[in-house]
């Protein structure tokens, strides 16, 4: 009984494992031909195309990197642009508001001060006009006249402070100095700094030919009485 059960078990189990033997073959045999082949023509041309497509991709994001980047400069560019500009302008109009406001104000008080020597001088002025000399009569001679000599010298008192307060009334009329001007050019017109050497030696000539002649003509004159007398 029991070999009989002991060959009946060993058929049972070679007959279960031939099957497990064939299928795993099968299997493995189906991976090794499907890893072992060459590709083919098509599939080849599909990789290369795919890498090409890669290729594109991303020298087209490379482009976008480097607009980006290039961008990104320029407003770096500007930003540096904007505040160095900013700052180099405020402190060139603060220092020009600053002179200017100075100088305004000086000119205002300059402004007013001439205001009023200008009002002291004509006051002064219609005073000196309003002397009517000829209306003076034997009797009121004296006194018009301390009047008179009176409003001349506060007229002449007001110049004078006029004068040191503005150095412009003491220059000279534009006709005046034009005057001098055209003098001082007439005196000089040619000195001999000016005068080249050959015009001195015509000078020169000019001048020294007539004595030359007197002192040619005396000894010709004595020649001609040596020979007479001789």
């Amino acid at each position: 009984m029991s070999d009989k059960f002991d060959v009946v078990s060993f058929l049972n189990e070679e007959a279960k494992g031939k099957p497990m033997q064939n299928t795993r073959s099968d299997v493995k045999n189906i991976h090794t031909t499907g890893t072992t082949r060459p590709p083919t023509r098509e599939e080849l041309e599909l990789k290369i195309t795919e890498a090409q497509q890669k290729l594109a991709d991303l020298k087209r994001a490379q482009e976008e990197l480097e607009r980006a980047r290039a961008a990104l400069e320029e407003a770096k560019r500007r930003q540096v642009e904007f505040q160095t500009g900013r700052q180099e302008i405020i402190r060139e109009l603060t220092r020009g508001v600053g002179i200017l406001e100075k100088s305004e104000l000086k000119a205002r008080q300059e402004a007013e001060q001439l205001s009023k020597t200008l009002a002291g001088l004509k006051d002064a002025l219609a005073k000196v006009q309003a002397i009517r000399d000829e209306t003076w009569t034997k009797d009121n001679y004296q006194v018009e006249l301390t009047k008179a000599l009176t409003s001349i010298e506060n007229a002449r008192m007001e110049l004078n402070s006029a004068k040191l307060k503005w150095p412009i009334l003491t220059t000279s009329s534009p006709n005046v100095e034009a005057n001098s001007d055209v003098s001082t050019s007439s005196i000089h017109p040619n000195t001999i700094a000016n005068i080249k050497f050959r015009e001195l030696c015509k000078l020169g000539l000019a001048f020294s030919w007539p004595i030359a002649a007197v002192i040619l003509i005396v000894a010709i004159a004595f020649m001609i009485i040596y020979i007479y007398h001789k």
